[in-house]
């Protein structure tokens, strides 16, 4: 895990300037919304499409030190698939120089059919195994789970059955839509995630060693431990991606790397099966994505009015007077406490376990 931080960083520190110089000379830079905040008028034409930055190093960096298996695989699958789709919306904003890129419809295609080929493969791959390891006061052995299950705070393990499917779906379209309406300020999405991976590490390390699961009460995935190097992996990428989008950025991420963030850490979350967790671990891009909600219908509602001063939320802050490093650096430490509170609650089953 050390190692993949390290090689991932260093690589993305040898080809970010690179592909900066590249994206330059191709005029592939960002397009600002006429109705955004005014002040970020004069980032126009900064080279976008930098989530490739990260996206390269995290899959060099995976392929070379992680046990390929089927969830390191869903995590590559949604990183590039969500990634691919990212580029094309960028590119169809260069190409046809408007700031909307591809239609809603297109990209919310794009992302149901790949969440919804991860919950086919997770529910339906033959020979995949999950258990519950009872302690040896429990009579030792282990239980074993259905392909439905997921991971909830306090009652433990919860069969979905047939919700299985459209409830893992609706986790990876609503993740990679939450991180991708964070990256709106310089630093803001890498730099949450960064944060919000490490809990995931921690989880991923625990979910995929039996001795560890059976010590807190935790179901047991056999294979899962190894998504603990594609969170490192992410984590050194994101690293690097930051020594060049740090206020004022060099380079922007783009589509291409915030649902790339948001497609690989929703596989992190149905791999060890803790989506429910990872509603608070990500609970700053929850809020994001509600702000979002909460404006447009309140605003349909009473036709005209607004909650906020702007959405994503992160824009109502510096509308109101915070600058941009002060709502990136408070985000990033909001960001911390709740994946430390996540992670808090997942250990917390140890709480209810019989110890030996």
């Amino acid at each position: 895990m050390l190692l993949s931080v390290v090689t991932s960083f260093v690589l993305a520190l040898i080809i970010g300037p690179r592909v900066i110089a590249n994206l330059k000379q191709r005029q592939i830079g960002q397009t600002i919304r006429e109705e955004g905040v005014q002040e970020h008028k004069k980032k126009a034409g900064v080279p976008t499409m930098g989530g490739i930055i990260f996206l390269v190093p995290m899959v060099i960096t995976t392929l070379t030190y992680a046990g390929l298996n089927v969830y390191v695989g869903l995590a590559l699958l949604l990183g590039l698939g969500m990634g691919l789709l990212g580029m094309m919306d960028d590119l169809t904003k260069v190409i046809k120089a408007r700031s909307l890129g591809l239609t809603p419809r297109q990209k919310l295609a794009g992302q149901i059919v790949l969440g919804l080929l991860a919950a086919v493969v997770l529910r339906y791959t033959p020979g995949l195994r999950q258990e519950l390891p009872l302690s040896a006061a429990a009579a030792g052995g282990s239980l074993l789970l259905p392909a439905s299950f997921i991971q909830v705070p306090i009652w433990g393990v919860v069969d979905l059955g047939l919700f299985y499917l459209p409830f893992v779906t609706f986790v990876v379209v609503a993740f990679t839509n939450a991180v991708n309406l964070t990256d709106g300020l310089d630093g803001l999405a890498a730099g949450t995630v960064g944060v919000g991976v490490l809990p995931f590490l921690v989880i991923a390390y625990i979910t995929g060693h039996l001795v560890f699961a059976r010590h807190l009460g935790v179901a047991f995935v056999p294979g899962a431990g190894e998504l603990a190097i594609v969170c490192a992996a992410l984590f050194g990428g994101c690293l690097g991606f930051l020594w060049f989008n740090a206020h004022p950025a060099e380079v922007f991420m783009g589509d291409t790397g915030s649902m790339a963030l948001g497609g690989t850490v929703a596989a992190l979350a149905i791999g060890t099966r803790t989506e429910i967790f990872s509603v608070v671990i990500g609970g700053l891009f929850v809020a994001e994505a509600l702000s979002v909600v909460l404006q447009v219908s309140y605003f349909k509602w009473t036709h005209g009015q607004r909650i906020f001063r702007m959405s994503p939320i992160h824009h109502h802050f510096e509308l109101t007077g915070w600058a941009e490093e002060k709502v990136v650096t408070r985000f990033w430490i909001i960001n911390l406490m709740l994946a430390l509170i996540g992670l808090g609650l997942f250990a917390s089953r140890l709480l209810s376990v019989p110890q030996t």
